[in-house]
């Protein structure tokens, strides 16, 4: 054979074989980078964020789209999408609790829209206490061991209590303990068991409502703020970079029963924290709703 020859099967050979590897990875879905990689910023201790982060990493994940979760509070979460290492949160309160990040980095942010609009701060006890008011705390902060028991420091929440509830209803005296979100419900949980009186900061919608006997204290001067609503925010770049999932997003509704349902499974009956598994339960068991996501 001479070398002109060889060179010519050399490269039919070399074709052939590259024809081969390319139908067999479009076969087996090898090398396929998928739809892309996203990052939901997630924030510590706020489980309908939490629930609504995991839930899209699931349904993503089922569309070819690679999704990590990074846990972070509202700060840093919002520092990051600004600068864009997050892609986005759905974890956003308004129109108060996270006003300040959103006026901070309002020109870095992009709002999706609402997707639960059944948000509120709260104080609660428990169900079975003698007041039913803030303004009755005060001249009753003895039955609850002068004591009330906050979540993350610098949170929205704490701040609000801090610079309005507390001053507002006369609560000086009492003793206002921060330390995160898990910290509130073990003391909760604590004085269920015990069957003592107990005041905690918390918000709607969340899953301690269904697992303990509590209910919200009234608050008449609204210093709690109105109810409020819960946003998609993403960065400047990420509808451009990912616009089927940005309009999945802008389109996504969820309701407190819904969401109820979901962090019961994660949180309340579930004691761990691979979500994974109880979220494709869920989705398993709530599957025409979860289709609807991507249509």
């Amino acid at each position: 054979m001479t070398t002109r020859r060889i060179i010519a099967a050399v490269i039919a050979l070399a074709g052939t074989a590259g024809l081969l590897v390319t139908g067999a990875l479009a076969q087996t879905g090898a090398g396929d980078a998928g739809k892309g990689h996203l990052t939901i910023a997630v924030f510590n201790g706020w489980d309908e964020g939490i629930a609504a982060s995991e839930l899209w990493k699931a349904v993503l994940e089922e569309e070819g789209y690679t999704v990590d979760l990074a846990y972070a509070d509202p700060a840093a979460a919002y520092t990051g999408i600004a600068q864009g290492d997050y892609d986005l949160t759905l974890d956003t309160w308004l129109p108060l609790t996270h006003a300040d990040y959103m006026d901070t980095y309002g020109d870095d942010l992009v709002d999706l829209g609402a997707w639960n609009d059944e948000a509120k701060l709260t104080i609660a006890v428990n169900e079975d206490a003698p007041i039913d008011s803030l303004t009755e705390l005060a001249a009753n902060a003895d039955l609850f061991g002068n004591r009330l028991v906050g979540i993350e420091a610098g949170s929205g929440l704490v701040t609000v209590t801090q610079d309005e509830v507390i001053p507002g209803y006369g609560l000086e005296g009492m003793d206002f303990v921060t330390a995160s979100t898990p910290a509130m419900l073990t003391e909760l949980q604590a004085a269920t068991d015990a069957g003592r009186d107990v005041a905690v900061t918390l918000w709607r919608p969340h899953w301690a409502y269904n697992a303990f006997p509590i209910k919200d204290l009234e608050d008449p001067d609204g210093l709690l703020g109105d109810a409020e609503s819960i946003h998609t925010v993403s960065s400047t770049a990420f509808a451009e970079g990912h616009p089927e999932v940005s309009r999945w997003l802008e389109a996504f509704r969820m309701d407190n029963e819904l969401l109820y349902s979901l962090e019961d499974a994660m949180f309340g009956t579930y004691d761990g924290d691979d979500y994974g598994p109880v979220v494709a339960d869920w989705i398993a068991d709530n599957r025409d709703w979860v289709d609807g996501l991507t249509r």
